[in-house]
């Protein structure tokens, strides 16, 4: 007997419009079937609970990400040579040559100046009262990532909706990975030319590469596909969290007090949105070798499907799952990743949302929705679209 019919098939498309909309009904049946589900759509052993999500992330000797984790050959084969798609030495090597940028005491460094901007943007949206969440959400990240990871001004316009497409591409080669596509190059063609014009802003991470090349500790075609491998994840999943973060304390107002009252409670009220509203919703993994999960076995090459929002929202793991309370210890939520690839940006994703929330605490009484959320149709980063809000001033 095939030895894929001995574990459950969910057979739905995870990657559906309605399913990326709405992911969640989705996520409760793969748990309900079991801890390695095959999905036949995608012929992928999706991951759906948190115990071997983070096993997974934790053993990256046998789960790998050098062959890729996105879920088609096109994006694998053009995303080598990133620190998201390596291993090993290859992988720490990369890392390392930007670590000192995110370091908790670089961020350190940072605080006022992303305080100062988050302050700016706190009291624009409260002037203007009526807004929209995700162009709150946007304002900070804008302002702070394009200038540390060094990209020219000129272009900069086209960043967020070329970081989007790099993300869609990760997904099954859908419609909606095709759609984006030619963003998703058109990305690539840009930094390159960046880094050939060495167009870079002094002293930015940007500039880190180009010396690293320079010094022949990497080679000059890594320079480009390394500024994108930070762009993107520091742009999209910040946003996601700050916009998630806005829609989560309009709809749960009693949450909202209660950060008020207790702003020290901040950081906490950060690891419950990433944990509610996981910003990633999957990457794969690929066995090295013949291996087992929770009793199945996996012959070398098999590729598993690590659902971050569906580990993080797991009964097994934790109290009343589908309940936001930001008193709630989530520290070991897994939408930052866990292990030797867990986000490098964290820290800094971290000091934005905080500083917002923050900013926001001190100048806001009320948040409340001012009409229907919209999610944005992306096969991997889960956020909203469009979200009306009112800001009723403190």
């Amino acid at each position: 007997m095939p030895m894929r019919t001995a574990i459950p098939v969910y057979h739905p498309d995870l990657y559906s419009a309605s399913a990326i909309r709405d992911t969640y009904p989705h996520y409760a049946a793969l748990r309900e079937l079991g801890p390695v589900v095959w999905l036949s759509k995608h012929k992928v052993y999706a991951l759906p609970r948190y115990a071997e999500c983070k096993q997974v992330l934790l053993d990256d000797e046998t789960f790998v990400s050098s062959d890729g984790v996105a879920l088609n050959p096109v994006a694998n084969r053009v995303g080598q040579g990133t620190t998201l798609f390596s291993d090993g030495d290859d992988h720490a090597r990369r890392r390392s040559l930007l670590a000192h940028r995110l370091t908790p005491r670089a961020l350190r460094t940072m605080k006022d100046t992303v305080d100062k901007q988050a302050a700016a943007v706190a009291e624009a949206a409260v002037a203007r009262r009526t807004v929209d969440a995700v162009e709150v959400a946007m304002a900070l990240p804008l302002s702070v990532v394009p200038d540390l990871v060094g990209w020219p001004r000129q272009g900069r316009e086209h960043l967020l909706r070329w970081a989007g497409a790099t993300f869609d591409a990760m997904g099954p080669l859908n419609r909606q990975a095709v759609r984006t596509l030619p963003a998703s190059l058109g990305m690539l063609r840009y930094a390159r030319a960046v880094v050939r014009d060495r167009s870079v802003l002094d002293g930015s991470m940007g500039h880190d590469l180009l010396r690293a090349a320079d010094d022949g500790r990497i080679m000059p075609a890594e320079c480009a596909t390394m500024m994108i491998d930070y762009l993107a994840p520091s742009l999209d999943t910040t946003i996601s969290a700050i916009s998630s973060a806005l829609h989560l304390f309009a709809a749960h107002p009693e949450q909202w007090c209660m950060l008020k009252a207790d702003p020290d409670l901040v950081p906490k009220a950060v690891n419950e949105v990433v944990r509610y509203e996981s910003p990633i919703r999957a990457f794969s993994r690929a066995a090295a070798h013949d291996t087992e999960l929770a009793g199945v076995p996996l012959p070398k090459g098999s590729r598993v499907l690590v659902l971050y929002g569906s580990a993080n929202r797991d009964p097994l793991e934790w109290d009343a799952p589908d309940t936001f309370d930001i008193r709630r210890d989530a520290a070991r939520q897994l939408g930052f990743g866990q292990g030797t690839h867990g986000c490098a940006g964290q820290g800094l994703a971290r000091l934005e949302t905080s500083a917002l929330l923050s900013a926001l605490v001190e100048r806001v009484d009320r948040i409340e929705v001012a009409g229907p959320p919209e999610w944005a149709l992306n096969n991997v980063i889960h956020r909203l679209e469009r979200l009306p809000l009112e800001l009723i001033p403190a």
